[in-house]
């Protein structure tokens, strides 16, 4: 058992992050921004916070073995995107390194963005033809916080990027992963459930196999 801080558990992808963890056994303290989380459960705890502030980083993952941030600025908000992915992930490295996070302290899980995947002919997913320029400019926020995250060496960090498409489906609990290469399916598809993306978290959450780099997966 594993005891989680999760901050966006009211997203669509911290949502299924905080189902698929508290039905395999873990302990989770939920950090919520401005939404309510109405859940009863004998190991949630809800709690107000904010990934911006490194206070509230060091008030939720205190005691915790990992924290993991899922919260984005939001789908299509482009000035939403600039000011949470690289910031978000510096409050996050604030906080931990004021808990001492060696390798006694609380890991790092941060939901990324796609766009610095690498797509055939060693391209990146950003650089892709018919791309809008808010759109880019969102992707390019997730490279940042990523560039950021790869000079970090006194806090174990993990960035999980999706593929290319994401969103609500079906559990299978299967799921293929790479290191920085998108992956596509026999169908040409780039994609993976919001629920096995929260099935790959929580499997790293329990298993630990990429500390200090960054995954993606896909079917």
């Amino acid at each position: 058992m594993a005891r989680i801080a999760l901050f966006g558990a009211t997203g669509m992808i911290g949502g299924r992050i905080l189902s698929e963890a508290l039905d395999r056994g873990h302990d989770v303290v939920a950090v919520v921004h401005r939404a309510k989380l109405t859940r009863p459960h004998p190991a949630l705890r809800v709690v107000t916070g904010d990934v911006l502030d490194p206070a509230s980083v060091i008030s939720a993952a205190t005691g915790q073995d990992v924290v993991v941030s899922a919260a984005g600025g939001g789908h299509g908000d482009v000035a939403g995107h600039l000011a949470t992915a690289e910031p978000a992930a510096r409050s996050l490295v604030a906080g931990l390194r004021a808990l001492d996070s060696g390798p006694a302290g609380p890991r790092l899980i941060t939901v990324g963005g796609a766009g610095s995947l690498r797509t055939a002919g060693d391209k990146r997913l950003w650089d892709a033809e018919g791309l809008s320029e808010p759109l880019r400019q969102i992707m390019r926020a997730g490279g940042d916080a990523l560039d950021y995250l790869r000079a970090i060496t006194d806090v174990r960090w993990t960035m999980i990027s999706p593929p290319a498409l994401i969103g609500p489906g079906s559990r299978t609990g299967k799921y293929r992963s790479a290191l920085d290469g998108l992956i596509v399916g026999a169908d040409g598809k780039s994609r993976v459930s919001t629920e096995d993306f929260a099935v790959a978290v929580v499997d790293e959450i329990e298993h630990a196999r990429h500390v200090n780099e960054r995954f993606t997966l896909g079917y």
